[in-house]
């Protein structure tokens, strides 16, 4: 553990991370005013002030907790990351087995998605059965460049969107909420686990379907959402680093989930 700590730190998925403090601030705000895409299909029951949103994340995920701290970097306790990726692993471990059912997805292909390949193999491996709903469902999706077309496109058994051209980094649950549809449709139960972030995670958390994720510092929803109940297990690291630097910590999943 004390390794995988150490490079927590040294790859800035946790410690002194490339997430600003003013952006994480913003995100927050955004959160509180319940924006739309701050909020990850999630439909919180509590008040969430911003000073209500600081102080979960500081409990969470370990940012600075001094308000007046506006600008600058910010952290994230990897403690805190260790502890939730534990949790993490319970509940893939209880979902490795015959007869249960997986969505396993990504918004943030560019970083996260070998994580998710390794995890939706391993579960594959123990016998669970990992779903690939909804494939080639389109949206119309909003850019700073004007409106584009998005579908569901699986790498393997990873779900994650896609302008065709390109795999899309995303926050909307819109992908999700197809999915479980397309599962109702068919006559189908919603899965077991969903493994994601972002909306994927959000959004099945928010139809009562188990779901653990990861979240960034500036990603306050999922954590509220594990606060409330809704989202089983966020995990705090920065979810854009280079692929690579995510091996130790898809290790330590598989590992302590069993799948290794």
């Amino acid at each position: 553990m004390s390794d995988l700590r150490e490079h927590l730190v040294a790859s800035r998925i946790a410690g002194d991370v490339a997430t600003s403090r003013d952006d994480n601030l913003r995100k927050y705000a955004m959160f509180a005013a319940r924006l739309k895409g701050a909020m990850f299909g999630l439909e919180p029951v509590g008040r969430w002030s911003l000073e209500d949103v600081l102080a979960l994340m500081v409990r969470r995920c370990g940012v600075n907790p001094d308000p007046r701290h506006l600008l600058g970097p910010d952290r994230i306790d990897p403690d805190l990351t260790i502890a939730a990726l534990d949790r993490m692993a319970d509940r893939v471990r209880a979902a490795a087995r015959p007869g249960q059912r997986v969505v396993v997805a990504t918004g943030h292909p560019a970083g996260l998605l070998p994580v998710h390949l390794a995890l939706a193999r391993g579960l594959a491996a123990a016998g669970a059965e990992v779903l690939t709903p909804a494939a080639g469902w389109s949206y119309q999706a909003g850019s700073m460049h004007g409106p584009s077309r998005r579908e569901i496109r699986y790498v393997e058994s990873v779900a994650v969107v896609s302008n065709r051209g390109e795999l899309n980094h995303t926050h909307s649950p819109r992908p999700m909420e197809a999915i479980l549809r397309s599962l109702a449709q068919a006559g189908q139960p919603p899965p077991d686990l969903v493994v994601g972030d972002h909306g994927w995670a959000g959004a099945a958390g928010q139809a009562g379907v188990p779901a653990v994720g990861f979240a960034d510092s500036n990603d306050p929803a999922l954590f509220v959402g594990e606060e409330e109940g809704a989202v089983q297990v966020s995990v705090p690291l920065d979810d854009n680093v280079a692929p690579h630097l995510y091996a130790p910590v898809t290790a330590y999943l598989l590992e302590r989930a069993g799948l290794s």
